[in-house]
């Protein structure tokens, strides 16, 4: 990668463009991420904007990234691709981002962490950032929104197993009951209805056996499996909820899709694009 003109004086390196290197998170470096910046932020960061894009289950957050760099281009985002690996606190555990909260770390914190560092180093908006999740990282997604709606623009849910309701009658992980108490944050129903919402699934993803929850399992409690039986089930209970409260939804169910990242970036990327037609998305406007 060839740097800009004013790139080695704002303290940039061919590293710092494109594709990066993965990048500990400065609060717990236990975490990464990695980056594609469009190399016109560095000429001139105005407008430039972050899109995070979390992995799921497989943890793979730079082929994630790639997916969106024709968007990142086309826009001038820089992808943030964080990675919360697998066997932090114990072996072989797979799900400690996908609940927020995990033995004391707060994997929200960390995206907000390093939404600033990144927004700090190339000169981009820190304010509202956009987030896609792809089923692990769709379970962290919608869950971001409910504790930091004023932090989105827009949100793309892809395909999550085990969808958190607003529901006031179930705890946290199910509803949200407890989500103050648990969190430290209230339920902002208003600021989530700023927020753009883009529930997508695939119309073909109805294997069970992930997300179908038995007593006596790590992630059981009463009320798991109510939302449905597959995962299209459950994205149509989620979205008929969002919409009950009053949130800006949009669903895609993807005839012919499976579970399939890349079909499900896709069909994000369209819906970021229509933001863009809008006029960037706003609905308080």
């Amino acid at each position: 990668m060839t740097l800009p003109v004013n790139g080695a004086e704002r303290g940039f390196t061919p590293y710092d463009i494109g594709r990066t290197p993965a990048t500990a998170c400065r609060i717990d470096q236990r975490f990464s991420y990695c980056l594609y910046v469009p190399s016109r932020l560095v000429e001139n960061p105005a407008g430039g904007r972050i899109l995070a894009a979390i992995h799921g289950t497989d943890r793979g957050n730079q082929a994630l990234r790639d997916l969106f760099i024709p968007y990142a281009e086309a826009t001038g985002s820089i992808i943030l691709a964080p990675l919360f690996p697998c066997g932090i606190g114990e072996p072989q555990e797979r799900d400690n981002y996908k609940y927020i909260d995990y033995q004391g770390i707060r994997f929200d914190h960390l995206l907000l962490d390093m939404v600033a560092e990144v927004a700090a180093r190339y000169g981009v908006e820190a304010g509202r950032f956009d987030l896609f999740g792809f089923s692990g990282g769709a379970h962290f997604a919608h869950r971001f929104l409910y504790l930091h709606p004023g932090r989105l623009r827009a949100v793309s849910v892809g395909a999550p197993g085990s969808p958190t309701l607003l529901d006031t009658n179930h705890r946290w992980w199910v509803g949200v009951a407890d989500m103050e108490q648990r969190f430290g944050v209230p339920l902002d129903l208003e600021a989530m209805r700023q927020v753009r919402v883009h529930l997508v699934v695939g119309a073909d993803d109805t294997d069970t056996w992930e997300i179908t929850h038995a007593p006596g399992s790590r992630h059981w409690m009463e009320g798991a499996n109510d939302a449905g039986v597959t995962r299209v089930d459950r994205m149509h209970t989620l979205a008929g909820n969002l919409r009950a409260n009053g949130l800006n939804v949009r669903l895609d169910v993807l005839d012919g899709v499976r579970h399939s990242r890349d079909a499900l970036v896709g069909a994000a990327i369209a819906f970021l694009n229509g933001l863009a037609e809008e006029g960037g998305g706003d609905v308080s406007t």
